[in-house]
């Protein structure tokens, strides 16, 4: 089992203003003149974490790590106005130029494999290579099996505790339902929904869930979170049409890769990487025996830390 990079703090951070409205939180860690890599964190709106800057050997690598609109640091805070799928390809372009670097790895997992795809075939001649983890195309059938597809046959006792928040007349919808809860005017609404929502994706995302509840200090992200992905949710990610990740790889063919995959994902499940891969022969499918979809796991950690040495001499 490899282990994770040392914890490091980042050599710089900076804000970046891309709208009238949005400001982004930016940093970089590693090594400033090795090659650089954008890191694209999940959710939409889970913000990045320290532990995104210990997946890559920071003696090499260059990391660029942003929160997208609306999410951690950048403000405001679980804004959902001009913000969608196209507005964060456009604004890691933006962070691209800013810095001066010509072309960079793309490195992302769950929601980040989705946002890395999109600028990927987007800007294909700024992507030297990609890691990817937890494939999440944000097709709708993906995103029916969370939210009520398949995933509770497996958890029905978390799927149990995730219903309670509706009325029965709601649960003939539930992402649609938790939308509305999660937009409401009412704060209190608002927290209850949040807080339900982001359970249950915690207890499918992991083998053993046994983390602690949000505190008080947490909510306004917990809030934001939810928000967040329940826009995009609801939106099919502002993809067009529903399969258009999948459909474009070839604009990326040429590009090597390393798709990380739990063998149990219970929130991406591996038929999607698997269809990833057979669509891009260039890339390698690591799925992992043992684990699920979270990236802290030992298993997950450790063959993305594998997978961004095996790319050092590539990119």
């Amino acid at each position: 089992m490899t282990e994770l990079f040392p914890p490091l703090e980042p050599y710089r951070t900076f804000r970046l203003r891309v709208s009238d409205l949005h400001e982004l939180h930016v940093e970089e860690a590693g090594n400033p003149d090795g090659p650089p890599v954008v890191f694209f964190h999940g959710g939409p709106g889970a913000g990045i974490s320290p532990v995104h800057r210990r997946f890559l050997d920071p003696s090499h690598w260059r990391v660029v790590l942003f929160d997208q609109r609306g999410s951690g640091r950048s403000t405001p805070l679980g804004e959902l106005r001009e913000n969608t799928t196209w507005d964060l390809v456009a604004d890691t372009e933006r962070i691209r130029e800013a810095l001066g670097i010509e072309r960079w790895l793309v490195h992302g997992g769950s929601w980040g494999s989705t946002l890395g795809l999109a600028y990927a075939e987007s800007h294909p001649e700024r992507v030297t290579g990609l890691v990817l983890r937890g494939i999440f195309l944000s097709r709708e059938s993906e995103v029916a099996w969370t939210f009520g597809g398949g995933v509770q046959r497996v958890f029905p006792d978390g799927w149990e505790e995730f219903l309670s928040v509706l009325t029965p007349a709601e649960r003939g919808d539930v992402m649609h339902a938790y939308h509305r809860r999660l937009t409401s005017d009412d704060p209190a609404v608002v927290r209850e929904a949040a807080l339900a929502w982001n359970l249950w994706e915690e207890k499918a995302s992991h083998l053993v869930y046994d983390g602690p509840p949000p505190s008080e200090e947490d909510l306004p992200g917990e809030v934001a979170l939810a928000r967040i992905e329940a826009h995009y949710f609801v939106n099919n990610a502002f993809l067009d049409p529903d399969d258009r990740l999948l459909r474009d790889v070839a604009k990326i063919a040429h590009l090597p890769g390393v798709i990380v995959q739990g063998r149990y994902d219970m929130v991406c499940p591996a038929v999607s990487a698997y269809e990833l891969a057979k669509a891009w022969p260039a890339a390698k499918l690591v799925i992992v025996p043992g684990c699920g979809h979270a990236a802290d796991e030992p298993g997950i950690a450790s063959a993305l830390v594998e997978a961004g040495e095996s790319l050092k001499g590539r990119v």
